[in-house]
């Protein structure tokens, strides 16, 4: 917003809600300018321009194509669940115009759901409408985000399972001779399925001991370190002649799916309620009961958030039971030196009177 002169008069330039520029002729006098430029101020803050929004009559599911288009696949590697997500909610609000969605119509929405799905799917549609509104107020097609002060379910504490020692054994020993490296490589690196299914012999340098990684979850490039287990993992495994791809089918391309082989490993392993991302938080879980430090789990695993990593870094109930032992026997020994000092102090005393 500004002033300016021009052919003998004043002008006041300022900007509609919607991002629309608006020019005005006032007159000769600098201070009506000024007077007029900040009497708009007030009107634009006051909503008296929301009619101008409204006119342009956007409805939900054109400016959600919009919004996916522009933000979610320039912007997001995972795209794909705001499409899911706006599915749904064109469903709810679809035919509406973004101006007419109120506060309570997300809290409608809000409430519907929570009687459908889990809190943790409701949270990702919320988050969805949130980040939509929130851009369509910054690209001038609303005025206000009403949704801003939608608030999110409270969501149960996430699923965490990872395997013990002798269950890590009994599934290696169970797992078929294409199933095994693929196992070794998540259990030894926390990698990813994706990630170790992507993975070509040109990422592998054996002599450096590292396995690069371009395509990860957050975009980034990560370097996996690899122990002498999975360096002899990856030895074993034949190249195909015409395939660049570590893991791959009989005709080259790459494998895609482990479910039939990875639960019959499961199940002659006497392993439930155990998926293949569960490796991951195994990989993290034996770190941590190993005694390394929490940042450099978050370094191996990739994480951006340390809160992530404290997410898999449980330890098991037999970790727990073992250090609680050693508590025991600390205190025992501060128990046992202390009565012998206690007993020498009663000898030392009786010693005394006896000489007396």
């Amino acid at each position: 917003m500004g002033l300016f002169f021009k052919n003998e008069n004043w002008h006041i330039d300022y900007r509609l809600p919607n991002g629309k520029r608006r020019r005005e002729k006032v007159g000769t006098s600098k201070k009506l300018a000024e007077t007029v430029l900040s009497k708009r101020k007030v009107e634009i803050a006051e909503g008296k321009f929301l009619d101008v929004l409204r006119k342009e009559k956007i409805k939900f599911e054109v400016f959600s194509e919009e919004f996916l288009n522009i933000h979610s696949k320039a912007n997001k590697k995972s795209w794909k669940s705001d499409f899911y997500n706006l599915k749904k909610l064109k469903e709810h609000f679809g035919g509406k115009y973004l101006f007419s969605i109120t506060l309570k119509d997300i809290e409608k929405f809000k409430l519907a759901r929570s009687n459908e799905v889990a809190p943790a799917t409701v949270n990702r549609e919320l988050a969805t409408i949130k980040t939509m509104f929130s851009k369509a107020v910054a690209w001038g097609r609303l005025q206000e985000n009403v949704s801003r002060s939608v608030k999110f379910l409270k969501e149960p504490t996430g699923r965490l399972r990872f395997l013990e020692r002798e269950e890590i054994i009994k599934l290696l020993a169970n797992c078929n001779k294409k199933l095994r490296p693929i196992v070794i490589l998540a259990l030894n690196t926390g990698m990813r399925k994706s990630e170790i299914l992507g993975l070509k012999w040109h990422d592998v340098d054996c002599k450096r001991g590292i396995i690069t990684l371009l395509d990860t979850k957050n975009g980034e490039k990560r370097e996996v370190f690899m122990n002498e287990q999975v360096k002899t993992a990856l030895i074993r495994t034949p190249k195909h002649p015409e395939s660049p791809y570590i893991f791959c089918k009989n005709d080259g391309k790459p494998l895609h799916d482990l479910r039939k082989s990875f639960f019959t490993a499961l199940e002659k392993s006497g392993i439930n309620n155990f998926h293949f991302h569960d490796l991951r938080h195994t990989f993290a879980s034996q770190l941590a009961m190993s005694g390394i430090d929490i940042n450099t789990i978050r370094e191996l695993m990739g994480h951006k958030d340390i809160r992530m990593t404290l997410r898999y870094s449980h330890l098991s109930p037999s970790y727990k039971r073992r250090a609680v032992d050693i508590l025991g026997k600390k205190i025992d020994t501060f128990w046992t030196l202390e009565s012998k000092s206690e007993n020498q102090e009663e000898f030392n005393l009786s010693e005394h009177v006896e000489n007396k």
